[in-house]
């Protein structure tokens, strides 16, 4: 997803917050991501799946290990890619959509979910 059309995408966000369109409680909170950026994780993440299987299927082979360890830095590194394109998500929506709302709580839920991906 562009930096465009990331950019028009938090402008609908933050029509929608004020028309009041935006989730209530932890319970009811759910991302509200486009369609565009979710079908593009689930493309990345059916990529991921797909080379799973296959570091699966190398190790029943018994590859060479530093080939097999080789595929599974690359399915960290896409895992990674994963992560960052939600996280831009995230923060170009959900957070800005709840600071503006006045709920400064999101902050300490940012500061603990990047620590975690961190890790």
């Amino acid at each position: 997803m562009g930096s465009d059309n990331i950019e028009l995408e938090v402008e609908k966000r933050a029509e929608s917050a004020a028309a009041g369109s935006h989730c209530e409680s932890d319970q009811e909170r759910k991302s509200h991501h486009s369609d565009k950026l979710k079908s593009d994780l689930v493309k990345r993440l059916n990529r991921i799946e797909g080379q799973v299987r296959g570091v699966k299927g190398l190790i029943e082979k018994d590859t060479y290990c530093d080939d097999v360890l080789h595929q599974i830095a690359a399915i960290q590194s896409a895992l990674n890619g994963v992560g960052k394109l939600l996280l831009a998500g995230h923060l170009k929506s959900c957070v800005v959509e709840r600071i503006q709302e006045g709920d400064m709580d999101v902050v300490e839920e940012l500061l603990k979910t990047m620590n975690t991906l961190m890790k």
